[in-house]
């Protein structure tokens, strides 16, 4: 039966693509009921061209519970399951919704005739603020480098995907996933605050979240060990991931904006390695989850949590080394005007990604950005869930190069 506290609401988005390419599976159906009542359908709809359902409002645990450290659970739990002509079925359990906020769920389905792809059934833990997982093992916030040989890695670069070992590192049964570098993110985020937050709180564990994880890229720290992983989901050794897990509008697009920042202090090459907890059932050295949530409500900024928790002399990093694109950035805005070989490859890029994603309008290539550009611009930022302003920004520039990769390329295996 739906839970007695459910009397706010939130959105949620189901985003359907096949796991061979990214192609969106259009005509799906969507069937979502409550976790605890799975047997009681509440919405069944199907997915547009581009794969995607409808903006649903659903019964969601009033707001505040997601502001205090406390027993009861502050989001909802749904079950969503998936089914379309060609593809195996498949199920996510206990997806969070929290109020006012807009979830995303994003579904992959095996093609019927490819039997060796593994299952996608998902079923999503207990958020690390709600349930009580083991706590960091304390760690040294500079690794030690061996200066004698060899340096891999001379500068900070965004890798493009990371490897996770799903669970504990020594545990050689746990299975190991391929996840974009931003995905990653984007997840151990929805997986370790509450996306309710202020946003300035939200920045500043972002910032944390990803110091860490480039501080494990950039060290090579499970490589050293002779492991064949980036960084595991264990929250005793690294930070909470959650396989399939729906992730949060807000937190999606602060990472899309700022993912090639880090946290750095004077004279010092690698990514800080910024360990930090809830501040309540767990004390720690670094940032204080909760606690960063109460000084962004006094008013504090992002990079005023950070220097609170580590001292003054941390400031925020960023590189322009970012792998597996087509090219950078080019350090200003693309918009209606704009004229040349940057705005060329954005209309090459878009008029392929519209083979997969229909909805958005073929335009012709030639390096003019008119309406017509635009008119693409805004439909591929309302598909993939952007501020709609027709204008190619840094968010922008990354995610259409993001979906041109994906589109483009074979499906890897590994």
């Amino acid at each position: 039966m739906p839970e007695n506290d459910n009397t706010a609401r939130g959105q949620l988005i189901i985003e359907v693509t096949s796991a061979i390419g990214l192609i969106p599976v259009q005509n799906a159906t969507v069937r979502i009921s409550y976790t605890a009542d799975p047997e009681d359908t509440l919405e069944e709809i199907t997915t547009n061209e581009s794969g995607q359902t409808e903006r649903l409002t659903l019964p969601a645990p009033p707001v505040e519970l997601s502001l205090e450290p406390q027993d009861l659970r502050p989001y909802a739990e749904y079950n969503i399951s998936v089914s379309a002509a060609g593809y195996e079925s498949v199920q996510v359990i206990a997806s969070e919704l929290l109020a006012d906020e807009l979830s995303i769920q994003r579904i992959t389905m095996n093609p019927v005739e490819e039997p060796d792809l593994v299952s996608d059934d998902v079923t999503i833990e207990p958020h690390t603020l709600y349930y009580e997982y083991p706590p960091k093992i304390p760690e040294d916030e500079i690794k030690p480098m061996d200066e004698s040989g060899e340096i891999v890695l001379s500068r900070v670069v965004i890798p493009e995907y990371v490897i996770v070992h799903d669970g504990n590192p020594n545990d050689n049964s746990a299975p190991n996933y391929y996840v974009k570098y931003k995905d990653y993110i984007k997840n151990v985020a929805s997986c370790e605050i509450y996306a309710t937050w202020p946003e300035a709180a939200i920045y500043a564990n972002i910032l944390c979240i990803m110091s860490f994880t480039l501080n494990r890229v950039y060290t090579e720290w499970y490589r050293n060990q002779g492991k064949n992983f980036t960084i595991t989901s264990s929250t005793a050794y690294d930070q909470k991931w959650i396989y399939g897990r729906n992730i949060y509008e807000n937190i999606s697009y602060l990472v899309d904006s700022i993912f090639n920042n880090f946290l750095s202090r004077p004279g010092v090459r690698q990514p800080i390695f910024t360990s930090y907890c809830d501040g309540v059932r767990v004390s720690c050295d670094g940032l204080k989850q909760w606690g960063s949530k109460y000084l962004a409500e006094e008013g504090y900024s992002a990079i005023e949590i950070i220097r609170y928790y580590y001292g003054n002399d941390m400031y925020i990093n960023s590189t322009e080394y970012v792998s597996g694109v087509p090219s950078s950035f080019p350090g200003y805005n693309l918009s209606v005007g704009a004229q040349g070989g940057k705005v060329m490859q954005i209309q090459e890029q878009l008029n392929r990604i519209s083979q997969n994603y229909p909805a958005i309008p073929r335009i012709v290539a030639d390096g003019i950005y008119g309406e017509r550009t635009k008119e693409a611009v805004e439909t591929f930022q309302r598909v993939f869930l952007l501020p709609v302003t027709g204008i190619v920004d840094y968010p922008t520039w990354y995610e259409i190069s993001d979906i041109y990769v994906g589109v483009s390329r074979i499906a890897e295996t590994g």
